[in-house]
Order: structure tokens, then sequence, then C-alpha cells
């Protein structure tokens, strides 16, 4: 074991004695960066308070390799996590068997199977129904629901201090208790369809989607508000999922009508460059490596590879017939990509060293925001899985 696994390991069983207990309010306490030893280098980071210490200032994702599960995650079983928002069901897949092992039922038009901050509960978005529904990744049994209005997207701030509800139609972005999900601050946006997003390095701020207004905003996480707006320079732009890079420099922003991903530097919110990748470009996941990035092309049933280094796409997969490859995740060892087809009511798994297909799977109508869970990773930002 060399030292970079072993302070990975170290920091992944301090989180988990943070994360352990009820939930009152000194168990929920957010763990600082100094209850998590840190390398003096990665001490030039400057998080935001209580957040978890950067593991690696060069990597955002160095704490997601190959089956380096949190020991609040390790006994829970593999699963993946389909919600089928025209049949108001979430399909679980057994990704050893390819089977699909139960159906459960939910609120009406399930976007998105959000994996909560703590890791310990599944947080199921039911965009029409105006509630979320809970799971027990442990058991896989769904809990009742809880009245939350608008809920298109959930992502958690990096301290675990809040969630983050994506209001797509309400045109806001509502900060709540992460566990009760009660409001605590509204932020009114004035662009519309805001959905997906993600966040710098160092927490301070992420940057958001708006799909049906074309544009993108500049959030401040401790202040909780919009401190950055800006129009995407294609007519029509429809922006999708978002991504930084492993080093925090860029953030990549998937455009389906646009066919590719704008490149932007967050820091400075400046003026995106678009790089073309295919029809219908939407989902982004970061290998287990950090070194590549699949980007789902909706539109023409394809993922292409980018290469974070060499900056630049090497290589398109194609399913063999067709589909239409939307939101996912990837395995804990990396070796497969799941992805679920919006249009075609089935889930694709796609082997990640050669892009071939490996299954599909039929389950429910309009298969959206899947999750893989669990995976590595000490806590989670929301949407179908992004880890840290």
């Amino acid at each position: 074991m060399n030292r970079t696994h072993r302070t990975l390991l170290a920091a992944l069983g301090l989180l988990a004695l943070a994360a352990c207990g009820t939930e009152s309010a000194k168990d929920t306490e957010r763990p600082t960066q100094a209850a998590i030893p840190a390398p003096v280098k990665e001490r030039a980071v400057q998080g935001l308070p209580g957040m978890p210490p950067v593991l690696d200032p060069k990597d955002v994702y160095a704490a997601d390799r190959p089956n380096l599960l949190s020991p609040v995650v390790k006994d829970f079983p593999s699963r993946v996590y389909v919600p089928n928002s025209d049949s108001d069901t979430v399909s679980v897949i057994d990704p050893k068997t390819y089977e699909v092992v139960e159906t459960i039922p939910v609120g009406r038009q399930p976007q998105h199977v959000v994996p909560s901050w703590d890791l310990k509960t599944l947080w199921v978005n039911n965009n029409r129904g105006h509630t979320l529904t809970p799971i027990d990744p442990k058991t896989g049994k769904a809990g009742e629901e809880v009245e939350v209005h608008d809920p298109y997207n959930l992502y958690f701030t990096p301290n675990g201090k809040y969630a983050i509800v994506m209001a797509s139609l309400d045109r806001e972005l509502v900060f709540r208790d992460p566990h009760t999900m009660k409001r605590l601050k509204t932020e009114p946006v004035t662009c519309y369809g805001v959905n997906h997003a993600d966040f710098s390095l160092d927490g301070r701020y992420f940057i958001v989607s708006c799909e049906f207004s074309g544009e993108l905003l500049k959030v401040d996480t401790e202040k909780m508000k919009v401190v950055g707006q800006q129009k995407l320079p294609f007519d029509g732009a429809m922006p999708q999922d978002v991504k930084v890079s492993p080093d925090g420099k860029k953030f990549y922003v998937a455009d389906m009508m646009a066919d590719g991903m704008w490149v932007l530097d967050g820091d400075k919110f400046s003026a995106p460059k678009l790089l073309p990748t295919g029809k219908g470009c939407h989902g982004l996941y970061v290998s287990r490596d950090s070194r590549e990035m699949y980007v789902s092309n909706r539109g023409e049933g394809t993922v292409s590879v980018y290469d974070f280094t060499r900056d630049e796409l090497t290589k398109k997969w194609h399913l063999p017939e067709g589909g239409s490859p939307d939101m996912g995740g990837v395995s804990a060892d990396g070796k497969v990509l799941w992805l679920s087809g919006r249009y075609d009511s089935e889930v694709y798994a796609i082997d990640t060293r050669t892009g071939d297909e490996l299954a599909r799977i039929d389950v429910g109508e309009g298969p959206h925001g899947l999750a893989v869970y669990p995976q590595p990773g000490r806590y989670s930002l929301g949407h179908t899985g992004v880890f840290r």
C-alpha cells in the first residue's frame, strides 16, 4: 500500500466517524479542516469553511479511486437505481446479473436519484409530485415522502451544511436542511430551467446551467448568492450536465443543442469555447483514474471519450443498436459506465476499456438520472453521484 492510498483510507475512516451516529444537533456538525489531517502541501487550498480538506490540489477526484469505498457504504449492496419519469417508479438493477430485481413506486415524475452528502440516503426527486422519496441503500426500502416544491435536481454544499434544490420551473435555488429538507434560504434567479451544477476545487462557488434560457450562473456557496451570469454564445443553446476538471481550472458544460461541451475558466467566469462531441451532448462522467471523461451524446446513440491531459476527444463508442444515452454513473471498480436510455425505456452497461455494450436492460418509461451506488468517495455533492 503506497503513501497516497494510506492517506485516502485515513481520511475515509475519519469522515466515517463524523458521519455515524444520531442526527442530533451535535452529531450533525460537519467535519472541519482541523478534524481530518492533511499533508502540508494540501493546506494551501483554502476550502469552504467546514469542507473536508482537499486530498490532492491537482485532482479533485482523488478520493474516487477504484473500490475505495467509505466505511459508511462498504456493506451496502451494489445496485443501479433508475428513476422512470413517465412510470413514476424506480427500477433497481443488480449489476452482476444485469437484471431488474425490484421496482419501487415513488412520486410523480421522478427525475434523478441523488446520494446524500453523508452517503446514508438516496433521494428520489419527484419533480411534478413536489416530493422527495428517501431510499435506504442498505435495505433498498423507500421511506415516507418529504414535501419539497419543484425538485428537478438536488445538490449538497461541500461542507454538508445545505441541500440545494434546483427548482427549475420556480426559477429558484432553494437552500435546505440536508436532513429534514426544511427551506432555509431561497435565491431567485432570472434565468429559466436551472438544472445541473458542479463546485470549484475549494468549494467556494459553483457553476449552474440554465437549460431553457441557454445561460450559466456562478453562485457563491457561503453567501448562497448568484455572483455571475452569462448567456452562452449559441442561438438556441440548451446546457445540461456540468463537471469541473480534475485540477479545478476548467468547467465543462454539456449542451444538447450545440452538440458539444462548453469549456470555461470558472474562477474568471470567462466566455466559454465549444468543443463538439456529438448530437445531443448531455451527460459528463469522470473515469476512476481522473484521466478521461465519458460524454453521452443522447441524440446519436454514442459516447465520446475526452482526455483531460491532451485536451481532446480520443474515442467515440457507438451503441450497436442505437439508443438515447442520457444520465448515469461509473461502477465502483471503474470498469462499467451505466447510462439510462431516455427515450427507449432501457439502460446501457458499457465497458469503459473497450466501449463494448455489455448489456441492454428493459426498465420503465422515461428513464432519466440513474445512480450507481455505492461509489468511491468521502462525501456526495449530489446529482446522480458526484463524489469527493
